[in-house]
């Protein structure tokens, strides 16, 4: 039985405003990956193969998790947030930003529009899909273990796409993905199957609490 491992990139510029600006690491995310990284060594057999975004932020996670020269595929980079949600606004289908914690509502009104042809991106909704589920199937190898560092709205793509949600369970599945969290699927003979969501064992220590973040 083969194996495929996500993990969400460390904790993230979260006070930006723009793409560029969230593309880095807080000190922080510098060390949810390293304490996870310092987990998998004695929890986890190694990978056969070690494939991440091209982003900075999950390059600096895999470089923390002790990976410093993964494959890079930017099939695995997050979907464009921040420009969606500018186009959002610039349609009058949106408020401006007010704190992280709008992302509840405003993700799943920003995905429907999305999906809708109301904003476009710098791709389309189903060319995002289509590049998760390529990245999956590729991934999907029996007897193989394969490690993807990746985003919260891929991890979220991948799962709405094994137990076939919709947008708004899509939604109710990305807002709690935790920086540094690990999911897993399981490749059987019957295809892939989620086995671990949101796992963040390195985390779960009570001198850690505070480094269960979100954004």
């Amino acid at each position: 039985m083969g194996e495929i491992t996500l993990v969400r990139h460390g904790q993230a510029n979260s006070a930006a405003t723009d793409e560029a600006g969230y593309d880095k690491l807080s000190p922080l995310g510098h060390q949810q990956a390293q304490w996870l990284g310092a987990w998998m060594t004695t929890h986890f057999d190694p990978y056969g193969q070690i494939i991440c975004g091209s982003l900075r932020r999950q390059r600096e996670t895999a470089a923390g998790l002790g990976y410093a020269n993964p494959q890079i595929d930017a099939r695995l980079n997050e979907i464009a947030f921040y420009d969606l949600t500018d186009e959002m606004e610039k349609a009058g289908l949106a408020e401006p930003r007010v704190n992280p914690d709008d992302f509840v509502t405003r993700f799943p009104a920003t995905l429907t529009a999305w999906r809708d042809g109301k904003i476009t991106g710098p791709e389309s909704f189903d060319d995002y899909g289509a590049r998760v589920r390529a990245v999956l199937n590729e991934a999907s190898q029996p007897n193989k273990r394969t490690l993807l560092i990746t985003s919260g709205g891929i991890i979220a793509r991948v799962i709405a796409h094994l137990l076939h949600l919709d947008i708004p369970q899509l939604a109710q599945i990305a807002l709690p993905i935790l920086n540094t969290s690990v999911h897993r699927i399981q490749i059987t003979d019957h295809g892939a199957i989620l086995g671990t969501y949101n796992g963040a064992p390195h985390l779960d220590a009570p001198d850690r609490a505070h480094a269960r973040t979100f954004y």
